[in-house]
């Protein structure tokens, strides 16, 4: 007899709980409810996109205020005149010159440039050569 009442309170039990499941389940799948966690998920999403775009937006700031500081661009390199070499044509901008790059930067550790010389690609052919002395093959 124990045994009997054991089991059906045990049954009766499970039925109270699996009518509360059901219950909660039919309230969650109401149009109203569907409506409103649909909107707070999009409500979700929306304030993860703006934080993902004002982290995007900080970190370019960052980056570029850091290239600025590596190239010189933000006041920090040292301009001093070209010396005044008899040219024929000078380009446009050429009358001053970087001296150095800014403390710091990458491009301290690269070699000083060769300002007066000529690329390789650049050089005269023996052809042209000729053609300037005079000489026309």
């Amino acid at each position: 007899m124990v045994r009997r009442i054991f089991w059906m309170t045990v049954g009766a039990g499970a039925a109270v709980w699996a009518m509360n499941k059901a219950n909660e389940a039919t309230r969650r799948l109401t149009p109203d409810s569907l409506s409103g966690t649909a909107a707070r998920g999009a409500l979700h999403l929306g304030d993860a996109a703006k934080r993902f775009a004002q982290d995007v937006r900080t970190g370019m700031a960052e980056r570029e205020e850091q290239l600025r500081a590596d190239l010189g661009l933000d006041g920090t390199a040292v301009l001093e005149p070209a010396p005044r070499r008899r040219r024929t044509a000078a380009p446009r901008g050429a009358e001053y010159r970087a001296i150095s790059a800014a403390p710091g930067s990458p491009g301290v550790a690269l070699p000083p440039s060769r300002a007066g010389s000529t690329p390789p690609a650049l050089t005269s052919t023996p052809r042209q050569l000729e053609q300037r002395r005079g000489k026309h093959p």
